[in-house]
């Protein structure tokens, strides 16, 4: 099942498509609430293996929980609960598939980063670089107190704006190319695009966006939030059954879930 403040049916369909290909017995859910403890007791209670959790529940579900991985514990942020016989253990897959990606893209630890945003997901993919071994990078935000604390709390710099000159890895953590009233921006200057080796951006809705579009244009190598995303549920589906997908089954699954466009998009990301 999943919590969240606004549920959606993606992760839904992609979760059910994967049960329903490797003839597992399991059903997946999207549910809110008004009650968050009663919700989780009922995990409990009802013996339901699995919960995924999403805003604005992410923190507030931790006192909850019996336990929590280390992948939770390096940003004190749950979004998914594995039910092992009553014990409630706390993951966060967000966290896990930015380390994945980057590893899987086999970006140097070495390289310095230039990372906009200082909110929830920001904090996953900062806390992924630090223990990736990254540890020359710049976060850029204009909340001071978000972005100065998110930056000093993993040992990195902060800044309100850009600076003048980018950095080999760009990484885009705000809303600056989403789908709504920015999907038309660029997260980052085209002279910083010109000068980058990677471009990442966790925006998944479009899965490419003007930055990932200019990037790509220019021959670099793009890491998409269509990855992340897709990755995280994935991480969600292994620990809920212990079995790993083929690649032919995720293919099949993101196709049910998000349709052609991101499953082309991490096509062209993997190629």
């Amino acid at each position: 099942m999943s919590l969240s403040g606004r549920p959606g049916n993606a992760g839904s369909r992609l979760h059910n498509r994967l049960y329903e290909l490797l003839e597992l017995d399991y059903i997946y859910k999207s549910f809110s609430t008004t009650d968050l403890p009663a919700a989780i007791g009922g995990v409990r209670a009802l013996g339901i293996r699995g919960c995924a959790i999403s805003m604005p529940f992410k923190e507030a579900v931790i006192p909850l929980i019996d336990r929590m991985e280390p992948s939770a514990r390096a940003i004190e942020s749950v979004n998914t609960i594995v039910n092992d016989d009553g014990v409630l253990i706390g993951h966060n897959t967000d966290y896990i598939a930015a380390r994945t990606v980057l590893a899987q893209r086999g970006v140097d630890p070495a390289t310095p980063f230039l990372l906009r945003g200082s909110g929830g997901m920001a904090r996953a993919v900062v806390a992924a670089l630090r223990d990736s071994g990254f540890t020359d990078g710049t976060v850029v935000a204009r909340n001071e107190e978000a972005g100065r604390r998110l930056a000093e709390e993993y040992g990195y710099r902060w800044r309100a704006d850009l600076p003048g000159q980018g950095a080999p890895l760009l990484i885009n953590v705000t809303p600056l190319g989403m789908e709504g009233p920015d999907s038309a921006a660029l997260a980052f200057p085209e002279a910083m695009i010109d000068a980058c080796a990677v471009a990442f951006d966790v925006v998944a809705l479009p899965p490419e966006t003007p930055f990932l579009k200019a990037a790509r244009a220019r021959g670099k190598t793009v890491i998409s939030g269509a990855e992340v995303i897709v990755l995280q549920a994935i991480e969600q589906f292994v620990l809920y059954t212990g079995i790993r997908p083929s690649a032919a089954d995720m293919r099949e699954a993101v196709l049910a879930a998000h349709g052609p466009a991101t499953a082309d998009a991490l096509a062209l990301s993997a190629g």
